[in-house]
């Protein structure tokens, strides 16, 4: 089935964590026909469809054929600027029980006040002598962050939001609810004594919606970088397999510098790799000539050049919203594009009639990166970095074009197996 802004929408709503975002990702693998593999256990010699999930972060690949190939990877992250909670999340404040809330990533603070919250992550609960990670998901609108009012502002015109004390959220005006883990274990069906640790966040509950007229837009949260996993996961899906094998990468950790044990700064991406070789019967000597002649197209959001602030974009460099996937490019290095890959997506688009846009960042503002640098340092493969174009990026709920959905999962599927 081809990428649709529909099709995002419903994935965007199944997935408000980054746990949950390899939860739909293999549910749509599985039922494409591949299988999970346990990285402790041997894996098959036989060609095939897998995948892996490590934490946040999944890896997925299609030897089918000719496993004797070299690889051509799509890589984006799962995680997004949120709230997350705080290990002793419990405070009294005013008569009011808050929830103590702290900024992950770059999250652009105002956009989070005054909005229906839910509650979602993973308990790592007690098990016997065994402990289970359970997701857990509250789609209730059980926590809200609230605005100043403006009588109470110094200026009545702006608020700095300090992100100690001004992010907290409301949950209820007295103590008689009890502790708020309490309340998240019973809800996961855990008793509290029996949760260990926990990986907990925010989501807005406000549904995931085609927007503008004739439902031009797509409007939703976590589009950085969900509309990347949506878009690669169908691309590889799609994927005919000739000449390269394809390799499906999602990440956590991108938006706060991704190093962890599964982020894009670690061996994840690498050691996959040469499992896949040697479960096949290759060398390491295989598995370097491989790699050496490997590509990655490293796929996070763009920046659509702002109807209301023209002047903070390059005026060279105009993105439009509906008019195809963006090859990004900025010659310090934020983002891993080269001439040569530049050309391997350009040719990609030409081979999914895609149109192609062409981003640079203003010289005078600092540049954000991506997992393109540092995936490309790792594991010494070329990499080119690409994405869709969408308004409001790192904004609770963020704005693309419905009709780059399709075609960004085009070029990403034409890159993966180029004709």
């Amino acid at each position: 089935m081809a990428a649709t802004a529909s099709g995002l929408c419903e994935f965007i709503d199944a997935s408000p964590s980054p746990f949950h975002v390899c939860a739909t990702v293999a549910q749509r693998l599985r039922a494409a026909g591949y299988a999970e593999l346990a990285e402790a256990d041997p894996w098959p010699s036989n060609a095939g469809r897998f995948f892996i999930v490590r934490a946040g972060s999944l890896v997925a690949w299609d030897s089918s054929g000719d496993a004797q190939r070299p690889f051509r990877i799509v890589g984006a992250h799962t995680d997004s600027p949120n709230l997350r909670v705080k290990q002793h999340p419990d405070r009294q404040v005013a008569g009011w029980q808050l929830v103590a809330l702290q900024p992950y990533g770059g999250a652009w603070l105002n956009s989070w006040l005054d909005r229906d919250l839910g509650i979602s992550g993973r308990l790592s609960v007690r098990d016997g002598d065994h402990i289970d990670h359970r997701l857990v998901r509250v789609d209730e609108p059980i926590l809200r962050v609230p605005q100043l009012a403006i009588h109470l502002a110094e200026d009545r015109k702006s608020v700095t939001l300090d992100p100690q004390r001004h992010v907290n959220a409301v949950w209820a005006a007295d103590d008689a609810t009890g502790s708020f883990l309490d309340y998240v274990a019973e809800r996961a069906g855990s008793a509290r004594d029996d949760v260990l640790g926990f990986d907990l966040m925010t989501h807005d509950l406000a549904p995931s919606t085609l927007s503008g007229v004739d439902g031009a837009f797509v409007s939703a949260p976590r589009l950085d970088n969900q509309a990347s996993c949506y878009a690669g996961t169908e691309a590889l899906l799609a994927a005919e397999p000739h000449g390269y094998l394809p390799v499906l990468a999602l990440f956590d950790h991108e938006e706060v510098g991704s190093t962890s044990d599964h982020g894009a700064n670690s061996e994840l991406l690498l050691t996959t790799l040469e499992r896949i070789v040697l479960a096949g019967g290759g060398s390491r000597e295989d598995f370097l000539r491989r790699v050496s002649a490997s590509m990655v197209a490293s796929a996070d959001m763009a920046h659509a050049t702002h109807p209301n602030y023209p002047d903070r974009h390059e005026p060279g460099h105009l993105i439009a919203i509906n008019a195809g996937p963006v090859l990004k490019v900025q010659p310090n290095l934020r983002y891993a594009t080269d001439g040569r890959t530049a050309a391997a997506f350009a040719l990609a688009c030409r081979q999914a009639d895609v149109p192609l846009q062409r981003y640079e960042h203003r010289a005078d503002l600092p540049c954000g990166s991506t997992i393109g640098p540092m995936t490309s340092a790792r594991t010494g493969i070329p990499t080119v970095d690409v994405g869709a174009a969408q308004l409001a990026m790192h904004s609770a709920r963020e704005l693309m074009g419905a009709h780059d959905v399709g075609a960004y999962s085009a070029a990403l599927q034409a890159f993966l197996a180029p004709q």
